[in-house]
């Protein structure tokens, strides 16, 4: 039995202890509550807080949608307003450059080349856009009225600054080769640094911009004009001073001379001083010619584009080289008239001049580019030549007067083939001329083709020309007449053709060949490598060489449609089938993770190639 009292503590322990649990439990319950109480609080935040991003976003997704159309539009203003100004600015070109167009170049040139070409930008806007415009024809006789101002700027500083060169400092120049101890050239400078600047902007200014080409017909005028002056100068001062004292050098010469300081003329026996004066005069005006138009040719160089350089000189030079030739004719028609008169001293006269001239014939044939198969004279695109057409042109009017030209040459035949002269008869004879003239034109032909460097070139050359006589013999009755003569003549024209034509085709093969079966290699499973690295290089090949014959043989030239036609169509055919022979057999071989580099073309992509050849406007 456990005692009471032990009972009674232990109840009262255990009550105790019954006590604090219950009240742990009513705290934990009463922590419990208030967490729960501070979970709903968090939640309903949370939800409130969730509920007012919504709404935010809700109200900046407009916001920022709303800028960036503010911001796209705030650029498409700026752009526009940059336009505007652009666009604005033409409108005041007129104002803002019609002072200076108005007062002219002088003195200013870049200042006024510039305002130019605000206003070619102008015109330019105009047309594109409003043609209608107003503005436009202001700005237009703006513009014309500023080129008419740099033509006359042109013309003004070439008219003030050639002046003729000096009697004496010609002299020097043309005794210079041979008389002077030193070899140093001498140049000319026909117009001051800072003028010549402006004549070749000017220039420059009027062939890119101005579509002009007057200036150049100014430009051989006056320079024509002094060149002859010039000639003229030294003839005068020949005949003042030869007669006495001799012809005088200037001091930078004279003192450079192993002689006296002045040439004196040489006295020839049984002539009169006048016209030994005449002589050396005539001889003396030879040599300034060739050295004058020499440095004519380099100052024309600078100011006159190339493609009209030959033309420009040849019209400079022309009146002075007439002069020269009319004197000597004078020369030789006084000799003649000695000679009547039984004074054959007379003919003493002209072996200084021949022997001068003979000397001089290289300079001559140099300054006067009388070569006719330097490449200058050449169509560069290999089409009809000048010599050709004008060949044509005087056996066509040859046909005008066909009894007078047959009689003409029946009239040199012998007497016993005179006898029998008929109208058979001189028919031949101009049929046998007219063949004799074509034949000499084949010739001359031929030995021009030798120019181009490029043999399928020189084939395309010879082509037209032969086909430009056969057409020009079959349009008119000059068949018929070669025909007397030569009845195979039209057969021959035609191969000669045909031949130019294969000789032009063999110019692909250097292209075909790449792809041709003979050179590619056989596919098979397992092939070395090396028979695909020979396929890339044939492919490439390929394309490469078809790329650069199309660009070098379209700037070339076949006018006759029809035969143009004929030869496209001829290589169409040849290059296509090789292509397509090669596609068929090797597109689909994988020898190659990038194929559209070594085969770049379809078959017809390279039809339409070859078909833009001999076009220069593709």
């Amino acid at each position: 039995m456990i005692p009471t009292e032990e009972m009674s503590a232990r109840r009262r322990e255990i009550e105790d202890k019954l006590k604090q649990e219950e009240e742990t439990l009513s705290f934990i319950k009463e922590s419990l509550e208030k967490s729960d109480q501070l979970t709903k609080n968090m939640v309903s935040i949370l939800s409130s807080f969730e509920s007012r991003l919504m709404k935010l976003e809700n109200s900046i997704i407009p916001v920022h949608k709303q800028t960036e159309n503010l911001q796209r539009l705030q650029e498409n203003v700026e752009k526009t307003l940059s336009c505007l100004d652009h666009v604005i600015s033409y409108y005041h070109v007129a104002k803002d450059t019609e002072k200076i167009i108005k007062e002219g170049p002088t003195g200013r040139l870049e200042e006024y080349l510039n305002c130019m070409d605000k206003i070619q930008k102008a015109v330019e806007y105009f047309q594109d856009n409003n043609p209608d415009s107003p503005e436009l024809n202001r700005v237009k006789s703006l513009f014309e009225r500023g080129k008419e101002s740099l033509e006359s700027e042109f013309r003004s500083l070439m008219t003030r600054h050639t002046k003729p060169v000096p009697p004496i400092l010609i002299l020097d120049l043309i005794s210079g080769d041979d008389e002077m101890d030193t070899q140093e050239e001498m140049a000319l400078e026909h117009l001051p640094e800072s003028v010549l600047h402006d004549v070749i902007r000017i220039s420059g200014w009027l062939v890119e911009n101005g579509r002009n080409q007057d200036f150049m017909t100014v430009y051989f005028q006056i320079r024509s004009v002094q060149l002859d002056r010039s000639i003229k100068g030294l003839k005068d001062h020949f005949r003042k001073n030869s007669s006495s004292t001799g012809v005088p050098y200037s001091p930078a010469i004279q003192n450079k001379r192993k002689d006296t300081p002045t040439k004196k003329p040489i006295k020839r026996p049984g002539r009169d001083d006048v016209f030994d004066i005449e002589i050396d005069a005539y001889i003396h005006c030879v040599s300034a010619f060739v050295k004058l138009a020499q440095s004519e040719y380099q100052l024309l160089t600078e100011i006159v584009p190339e493609h009209h350089q030959k033309k420009t000189f040849d019209s400079l030079i022309q009146e002075s080289l007439d002069n020269l030739i009319m004197e000597g004719d004078n020369i030789v028609s006084a000799a003649r008239k000695a000679i009547i008169r039984h004074d054959y001293s007379a003919v003493l006269t002209i072996f200084p001049i021949l022997k001068h001239l003979k000397q001089m014939k290289p300079e001559f044939d140099q300054v006067l580019q009388n070569d006719p198969d330097k490449e200058y004279n050449m169509p560069k695109d290999g089409t009809v030549h000048e010599l050709t057409s004008n060949a044509i042109l005087f056996l066509q009017q040859l046909l005008d007067f066909q009894e007078t030209a047959g009689a003409m040459l029946a009239s040199q035949e012998t007497s016993s083939s005179a006898s029998s002269y008929s109208s058979e008869f001189s028919r031949r004879l101009l049929s046998t001329y007219i063949c004799k003239v074509l034949g000499n034109l084949q010739l001359n032909l031929l030995s021009k083709s030798k120019v181009y460097e490029d043999p399928a070139l020189s084939a395309i050359f010879l082509h037209n020309n032969y086909n430009y006589i056969l057409k020009s013999l079959e349009k008119s009755e000059l068949i018929q007449l070669v025909a007397v003569t030569q009845k195979t003549a039209e057969r021959s024209y035609r191969e000669l053709i045909e031949q130019q034509i294969q000789t032009y085709q063999r110019s692909w093969l250097k292209v075909t060949d790449y792809i041709s079966e003979r050179n590619l290699p056989v596919f098979q499973p397992g092939v070395k490598v090396s028979g695909w690295i020979r396929m890339f290089y044939f492919g490439q090949g390929f394309n490469d060489g078809l790329e650069e014959l199309c660009k070098i043989q379209k700037a070339w030239a076949i006018p006759d449609v029809e035969q143009r036609d004929k030869i496209r169509r001829a290589q169409k055919t040849i290059v296509k089938e090789t292509y397509g022979a090669f596609l068929n057999r090797y597109s689909n071989v994988p020898f190659t993770k990038n194929p559209e580099k070594y085969i770049k073309y379809q078959v017809d992509q390279v039809g339409e190639m070859i078909e833009r050849l001999f076009d220069t406007s593709a």
